[in-house]
């Protein structure tokens, strides 16, 4: 159940039946709502509650993802380390280039001592000295350039295999950590469906999730006369701050009009037409009986969005008194949700042609606030509202019980109805599954 269906209820059976509500207020308020919330609940069994395991699962989400990342982050250092381009696989390529030709050339030197050796050992018997120590020198060259030739190829074939090893070690290294996390992602992975599990149970097993009382979500109205003109057009604003630490997903503020003549006995609501529009909707729109009057999404931590708003009152209306009614409640992408409670602005209605004179902007009315009073069960506190708990009248005087004005009676019982049914249904309402946000 929404805010919004909580303010045009309770409202409305206010405005037609304010004595059984004053009457009923007191035992209403001094009854314990029979059900808690289902965090109340796990807190006090001690298991973990659906904020709890909504931060875990967001947690094995993170771990989850970024074990994906550091997978594809391995298979891509397999992929380098693997291509024909990479440094290690050129530099062993180069490597092995070297020792063929190292091994060549000592292939050639050997065989030149070969020759050299061969051409001394064929001398002829009557070969001069000249020939014989040309002979012998040829024979040393030979050597002295094989022996260089086989220390090159042992060096080249060094380098070689040093580089064929460091080519290997840095592949199995990038195989061995891509084994570890693809181990690692599947380890995340079923942590994240366990996690997403037990959220999905807990949430099962509360029928939702609970919509929570948010004191620093706030709604007021600004610009409304605290005297209007029947037949006159009013444009006026609900002016939304998000005061929480975190964006709020969508934000709907909820409002609703109430009027009497001056007698009070006469209720003259369907004399007062309603609008909205926001810069992402400038069409005015009728605000409906749902009391919905657009959304702001999203809704940074600490920031402030303005809705328009325009009252037509039909130019036939008698004069009397009025009250506004506005709250606001917000819904998450993850169907979490929360609100705040309905302030009333008490305004007069001047019969057309009549002068308002300087009525100032209207003024709230009391806080509502479920801070202190009465605790019901799931330890959420509750204001206990009384048939006597003052509430101010639009002339801001304490509301008189006197037959000869029966509005008091209405703003009274309206102020009642609103914060006890905020309280008993907004916060401590369940979000049942599948329902309308």
């Amino acid at each position: 159940m929404k805010i919004s269906r909580t303010l045009a209820t309770t409202v409305a059976a206010a405005v037609t039946a304010p004595v059984v509500l004053l009457s009923a207020t007191p035992a209403l308020a001094d009854a314990k709502p029979a059900a808690s919330t289902q965090a109340q609940h796990q807190k006090e069994s001690g298991k973990p509650t659906i904020e709890q395991l909504e931060k875990a699962a967001a947690k094995a989400q993170k771990a989850y993802d970024d074990a994906v990342t550091a997978t594809k982050a391995a298979e891509d250092a397999v992929e380098a380390v693997a291509a024909i381009d990479a440094p290690l696989t050129v530099a062993a390529r180069e490597a092995q280039e070297a020792a063929d030709n190292a091994a060549t050339a000592k292939a050639k030197a050997d065989k030149a001592l070969a020759d050299a050796n061969a051409a001394l050992d064929t001398l002829p018997p009557d070969a001069t000295d000249e020939q014989k120590a040309a002979a012998q020198k040829a024979v040393s060259d030979a050597e002295a350039a094989a022996n260089a030739a086989a220390a090159a190829k042992d060096a080249a074939d060094a380098k070689s295999t040093e580089a064929a090893k460091a080519r290997h070690d840095a592949g199995l290294a990038a195989f061995t950590e891509l084994y570890k996390r693809r181990k690692a992602e599947k380890k995340a992975l079923a942590a994240k469906k366990a996690a997403d599990k037990a959220l999905a149970d807990a949430k099962a097993a509360a029928g939702g999730q609970d919509c929570h009382y948010e004191s620093k979500l706030t709604t007021a109205i600004t610009g409304l006369p605290s005297k209007i003109t029947a037949g006159s057009t009013t444009d006026f604003a609900v002016h939304v701050t998000n005061g929480t630490d975190k964006t709020l997903g969508k934000v709907v503020p909820h409002l609703y009009f109430h009027a009497t003549d001056k007698t009070g006995r006469n209720v003259i609501d369907d004399a007062l037409h309603l609008q909205w529009s926001t810069s992402a909707s400038p069409a005015w729109k009728s605000v409906g009986a749902s009391g919905d009057a657009g959304s702001i999404s999203p809704l940074k931590a600490g920031a402030s969005a303005d809705v328009k708003l325009r009252l037509k009152i039909d130019a036939d209306a008698p004069a009397g008194e009025g009250l506004a009614f506005v709250a606001g409640d917000y819904v998450q992408s993850d169907d979490s949700c929360g609100g705040n409670l309905p302030t009333e602005y008490p305004f007069q209605i001047v019969a057309a042609g009549k002068d308002t004179g300087d009525g100032g902007a209207a003024k709230p009315g009391p806080s509502t606030s479920p801070n202190a009073g009465t605790k019901p069960q799931g330890g959420k506190s509750v204001t206990p509202i009384a048939s006597t708990t003052p509430v101010a009248t639009p002339t801001g005087t304490l509301a008189h019980t006197g037959s000869s004005s029966a509005l008091p009676k209405l703003a009274a019982a309206a102020g009642a109805a609103v914060a006890l049914g905020a309280i008993a249904l907004v916060v401590g309402r369940r979000r049942k599954a599948g329902s309308a946000s």
